[in-house]
């Protein structure tokens, strides 16, 4: 784990409240290694009533280059800070937090289905791409409410093959990602998922009754990413657990879904 400052290097606006921000080190050897399903925390500066970092999940990321890509979605005063960040802004960040999607050694063949809805398509691309270069055959499904909610959707199709559903059948199938033909013509090997919380819900339901491992990343409020402040606390079978150090990635056997 490691603070950091990172310079801006892009800042994209991909929909009418989502940001993709694209950071880089001074130094590109600097920057830690990174697990997909992984997150780092912001710090917020110049904004009064803002103490605490935000929990922002890695979206990509490129070693070589030294650049972290984040996605973020404008939801109050730290994460419009955020969203308002141009290029040569400075970003001070924790990373890497949290444990990430278990990944195979060895992937020839394997078929995974990673379903994202809303933001919470954001820790898939890294997923999607880790698996890939492993030599899986990843499928990315992933829903929005309308077209104009798909975010970054031409980098998911240039990383893997991509299905979509929207609730208004604007793109894709219509209806829930839940409800997409796929599901019902193909058999898959592993399931990851994140997202709303009653999809990933509705997504580990399918998993146990098509009887396929899931693994969904919880996204719990993180104030600290440390464990400290007891904040994003998630009741499992194995007892009460802070996502940020547990998670936030886990087996849905773990769940109490």
């Amino acid at each position: 784990m490691q603070v950091l400052d990172l310079i801006v290097r892009d800042s994209v606006a991909v929909s009418a409240t989502a940001t993709r921000l694209v950071l880089a080190a001074s130094d590109a050897s600097v920057l830690p290694a990174v697990l997909p399903g992984q997150f780092v925390e912001v710090r917020i500066d110049e904004t009064p009533g803002v103490l605490l970092r935000r929990p922002i999940s890695i979206h990509d990321c490129d070693a070589a280059n030294g650049t972290l890509v984040l996605l973020v979605q404008r939801v109050g005063k730290g994460t419009a800070w955020l969203c308002n960040r141009r290029a040569g802004d400075v970003v001070n960040v924790v990373l890497p937090l949290g444990n990430g999607f278990s990944l195979p050694s060895m992937a020839s063949g394997f078929r995974p289905l990673l379903v994202g809805g809303g933001v919470g398509v954001a820790p898939l691309l890294l997923l999607g791409k880790e698996l890939t270069r492993r030599g899986a055959e990843p499928t990315f499904l992933l829903g929005a409410r309308t077209e104009k909610d798909l975010l970054c959707l031409e980098r998911f199709e240039q990383a893997a093959r991509t299905l979509v559903s929207t609730e208004n059948g604007g793109a894709g199938e219509k209806g829930l990602v839940t409800q997409h033909s796929v599901l019902e013509k193909e058999r898959f090997d592993h399931i990851y998922t994140c997202g709303p919380l009653p999809m990933m819900k509705a997504v580990a339901r399918l998993a146990r009754e098509k009887d396929i491992t899931c693994e969904a990343s919880l996204e719990n409020r993180m104030a600290c990413g440390l464990g400290a402040c007891l904040c994003c606390v998630e009741d499992t079978v194995d007892g009460n657990v802070c996502v940020c150090k547990e998670g936030p990635v886990f087996s849905i056997d773990r769940l109490k879904w």
